[in-house]
């Protein structure tokens, strides 16, 4: 909504409006404004919590330390969200198709994990929101999400081709003043067709539509959308998983997140895309403000979610963090690079399907069921073995951080 008003002052030459015609402004903007709601009305939100007495019920599973988490305030999710939100719309272009795409997902993955949380706390079922409602309510995100990203115009790639490239249908050569425009050698075209980045593999990009061997985007939405939904699922409940620990899903979000906004700043920008022969995604500079709030938000909560934990998030956090982290990756084409990005939310998410896996295939097989792990998700694994959350959560982050790196790094690996 500001950059509405500074937009109009700047037309009329008051001094200093030009300011927020400029991203990296407004992303530090953003990410001080996340900061500034997550924590100073953070606390405010916690003790209104803890007034209301909406307080975790914990289960005796023989953790060190567990019995006296019982009654921490829950539903924290409510304070990130906030955080992401409230920036986003003071900041950000809110007719940008990229923006309306994170803030359709953001609140409808939010509102998922609030009706379960509600659910668990006012209405006293351990259980929550049934397993079926939540992948029907995740589904429904994917589906927007993928038809969004698949059907609009506003959704085009420019990308670098050779000075002899016959265009198709769908196609147009463009010019950016920014980039190596002398060089003769290879030209920009603009499409609209579903290009994805491929990591670690020499002419990194493969289309959805060459599934279904179409060029003209008649059928490939078959594959693309279904996708889309799969890794909203996945992504959004490996977070989910990995929401055990004080500061874990927390941490790991906000790495996740400094390593998308990188991805995202050199995609939407013409000169660093041409530099690192990426993809050039018009309008994306506008998810740069958005990571950034994102990123403010998880720093913003993790001031009371590190060990020992004040609040925490419950599943109105950890489902909105996991979807929005798959929609972004989504919008900026570097879905392929989750299983890289986010190793801890898959290991996890892994750990839990070995283990229940394993499990029911030698109870049938010998009468009785094995494990794999002494406990999952892996976490509690560590936990059982005799070591102290605080030092589990700090190592799954430096693995967060490698992880990051090496993302951020395949940009130039091919």
């Amino acid at each position: 909504m500001l950059y509405y008003l500074f937009d109009y002052l700047d037309s009329i030459n008051f001094p200093g409006a030009g300011l927020f015609q400029f991203i990296s402004f407004r992303a530090a903007m953003a990410l001080i404004t996340s900061l500034i709601v997550s924590i100073f009305f953070g606390k405010k939100i916690i003790n209104l919590l803890r007034k209301q007495q909406i307080g975790e019920t914990v289960r005796d599973l023989g953790l060190a330390g567990q019995i006296e988490k019982s009654g921490t305030p829950t539903m924290g999710g409510i304070i990130i969200l906030s955080a992401i939100l409230i920036p986003t719309l003071l900041f950000a272009k809110l007719h940008n198709i990229y923006v309306i795409t994170m803030i359709i997902a953001t609140i409808w993955l939010g509102v998922i994990g609030f009706l379960d949380d509600y659910i668990k706390v006012f209405k006293k079922n351990k259980e929550g929101l049934k397993g079926k409602a939540k992948i029907v309510g995740q589904i429904g995100v994917g589906l927007i999400v993928g038809c969004i990203l698949y059907f609009s115009k506003d959704v085009t790639v420019h990308k670098r081709v050779d000075a002899n490239y016959e265009l198709k249908a769908d196609e147009q050569f463009v010019t950016h003043e920014h980039t190596n425009a002398s060089d003769e050698t290879y030209k920009w075209i603009k499409t609209d067709d579903m290009t994805t980045t491929i990591p670690f593999i020499k002419g990194n990009e493969f289309n959805y539509n060459w599934l279904m061997g179409d060029t003209n985007k008649s059928y490939g939405w078959l594959f693309f959308i279904p996708i889309v939904i799969f890794i909203v699922i996945a992504v959004s409940n490996g977070a989910n998983m990995t929401d055990g620990l004080d500061g874990l899903a927390t941490g790991s979000s906000a790495i996740i997140g400094l390593a998308l906004a990188v991805l995202a700043y050199v995609s939407s920008n013409a000169k660093f895309a041409d530099y690192l022969d990426v993809m050039y995604i018009p309008l994306a500079e506008e998810m740069v403000i958005f990571i950034a709030a994102f990123v403010g938000a998880c720093i913003g909560f993790l001031w009371f979610n590190s060990y020992p934990a004040q609040v925490f998030m419950g599943d109105t956090g950890s489902l909105a963090l996991g979807g929005i982290i798959a929609v972004f990756a989504i919008s900026i084409r570097k879905e392929l690079l989750i299983p890289v990005l986010c190793g801890v939310f898959l290991v996890e998410n892994l750990s839990v399907i070995l283990q229940v896996g394993y499990f029911k295939l030698t109870k049938k097989r010998f009468g009785e069921g094995r494990r794999i792990f002494l406990m999952a998700p892996l976490h509690h694994h560590y936990q059982k073995k005799g070591i102290h959350e605080a030092k589990i959560v700090a190592r799954f982050w430096i693995i967060g951080v490698l992880l990051a790196v090496i993302t951020i790094v395949t940009l130039k690996m091919r």
